[in-house]
């Protein structure tokens, strides 16, 4: 509660609230465990005039699907891996959680012409890397399937990872690579037959994975996870 204003709102949901200003939260009573994950900054660093943002105070912004919830899932990403940032990589983050949640609160308000053209394109590019890498265990991820899911025609995704030195079908297919290296380097995992850690990632043809792989990395995936059984305690094999 806020401003006079009273939501409930539920997972993957969105709300801004003014710490400066008086306000009231609980969660609900008959849910034994609830989690928050809480976004702090500075209201100057929103280029969105305060009294539009005054006016979604309290506001509940839909996590289950368009903007809201695209941005929701990128800053769920961001949380899961805080503990993997360097000093470096947190700087840049922040600054691109920002633009990512500039253009949902934009987007509440109706108002997304109103953001700089070069912050729409960095937090567009950020919900996409994030929707990715939420969807790499579907088969079905395609450049269609990602550009459909952010409303933009194929040509311009195309065009937004051209301009970033990749390809659509390459960053998917290094994404699912580096969490096919991350599960086969870890001990824990030693048991689990590659062709399942393919499937989980997305590779649904073993055979073709483990060549993709060889080429990728010069080694098969079972010579890759045999070096990472033997290699020295605290290094990073995964990589």
């Amino acid at each position: 509660t806020q401003d006079g204003r009273y939501t409930e709102f539920g997972v993957g949901d969105l709300i801004l609230f003014d710490t400066s200003r008086p306000y009231d939260a609980e969660f609900q009573r008959d849910v034994p465990v609830s989690r928050l994950l809480l976004l702090r900054f500075p209201r100057s660093l929103l280029p969105l005039p305060i009294r539009d943002l005054r006016s979604l105070s309290g506001v509940r912004i839909p996590g289950a699907g368009g903007i809201g919830g695209l941005s929701a899932q990128f800053m769920l990403q961001l949380a899961r891996h805080m503990d993997e940032l360097s000093p470096s990589d947190a700087a840049r983050l922040s600054t691109l959680t920002l633009d990512v949640l500039t253009m949902a609160l934009a987007t509440a308000l109706d108002a997304e012409r109103t953001v700089p053209p070069h912050t729409r394109r960095r937090a567009l590019m950020a919900r996409i890397h994030a929707f990715i890498r939420d969807n790499l265990g579907d088969t079905r991820l395609t450049p269609d399937a990602i550009a459909a899911a952010h409303h933009i025609s194929l040509r311009y995704l195309h065009k937004l990872f051209q301009e970033e030195g990749h390809t659509v079908a390459g960053w998917v297919r290094e994404c699912r690579f580096e969490q096919c290296r991350r599960d086969l380097a870890d001990p824990r995992l030693a048991a689990r037959p590659i062709n399942a850690i393919a499937a989980r990632w997305g590779f649904a043809n073993a055979a073709h994975f483990s060549q993709a792989f060889r080429s990728a990395h010069g080694l098969s995936p079972r010579q890759f996870r045999e070096r990472c059984a033997t290699a020295a305690p605290g290094s990073d094999c995964a990589r």
